[in-house]
């Protein structure tokens, strides 16, 4: 999947107006739709063509549970044409994005919700809003690991294969991560047998081998209740944002300092803000993405964080 081509104009078009609306006005699906179900999917494509020669996947994979919901509302309603426009400021080449959905495999009916990699703004927002906002239950864990274990064993990117370069796997969450994956998880949802459950840390050293993971949590009120583990697992691509409004930008944020189109956080506040991005938004990108650019060798000097 992934052809067409992206028009930023056309996608804010199209997200135009939903802003009022709740998500149960966007987001209409009462169950898993039959097209995001991972089960028996031998493998999501993300390919290069005509159009997008140098094509590279990007995974949005949201936690949908409770509150967090509020992401892919948003994303849905304003923010992801920002995202976009992002990456086409920072000459990001042939960006597909792929959109999943996180629950919890012990009690949702919907647990994980993959779609296809997608280039045009139509089809973007139509994967998106197919989304099943469940809204998680039973404990404090959700899925991430199952997640991560579909993107490193069901995923095929033109990106890696051709050229040995990631993609990029955003995760969502509030919650800290299973100590491994349950192996009746995985049959359960994705239909793989396994013989064993697999311990979190190998998955995520899986899934490190194709793509760059990042776990960006909502707001800092919430990194308390889950950071300190997801720091063991994936260091500074944990990054707790001020509001999670600015997930978008955060992420597109990330990649330019990864893929070094920018060459600091400074470079990336004067970016943003010719893109006419609020200076109170981009002091709380930068400071988001402060320990990141460190970890790089990319930091500039940041605004001091809000309290």
């Amino acid at each position: 999947m992934g052809y067409g081509n992206y028009s930023h104009s056309a996608h804010v078009a199209l997200v135009t107006g939903r802003a009022a609306q709740r998500p149960t006005e966007v987001f209409r699906q009462g169950d898993c739709h039959p097209l995001m179900n991972p089960k028996g999917v031998r493998a999501r494509e993300s390919r290069d063509s005509a159009d997008h020669p140098n094509s590279i996947g990007i995974v949005f994979a949201l936690d949908v549970s409770g509150s967090m919901g509020t992401i892919p509302h948003s994303l849905a309603t304003k923010e992801l044409p920002s995202f976009m426009k992002v990456l086409e400021s920072c000459k990001v080449a042939d960006p597909q994005v792929l959109f999943a959905a996180i629950g919890n495999a012990g009690f949702d009916r919907a647990p994980l919700q993959v779609g296809q990699f997608e280039s045009t703004a139509a089809l973007m927002d139509k994967s998106l809003t197919s989304l099943f906002l469940e809204g998680g239950g039973g404990n404090q864990y959700e899925s991430y690991e199952l997640a991560m274990y579909f993107f490193t064993t069901h995923i095929e990117m033109d990106c890696f294969v051709k050229r040995k370069k990631k993609g990029y796997l955003f995760i969502t969450g509030d919650e800290p991560p299973w100590p491994a994956l349950p192996k009746a998880h995985v049959e359960a949802v994705v239909g793989d047998r396994l013989d064993e459950d697999i311990p979190t840390p190998e998955v995520v050293a899986e899934v490190r081998k194709s793509f760059h993971p990042f776990f960006l949590i909502p707001d800092l009120s919430r990194r308390k209740n889950c950071e300190r583990p997801w720091r063991d697992l994936l260091g500074d691509a944990v990054i707790a944002m001020e509001s999670h409004e600015d997930t978008c930008y955060v992420a597109g944020g990330a990649m330019a300092l990864n893929e070094g189109v920018v060459g600091n956080l400074d470079a990336l506040a004067s970016l943003l803000v010719q893109a006419g991005t609020d200076a109170s938004r981009v002091g709380r990108i930068v400071r988001a993405l402060t320990p990141f650019a460190s970890s790089l060798g990319r930091d500039g000097a940041p605004p001091p964080r809000a309290a």
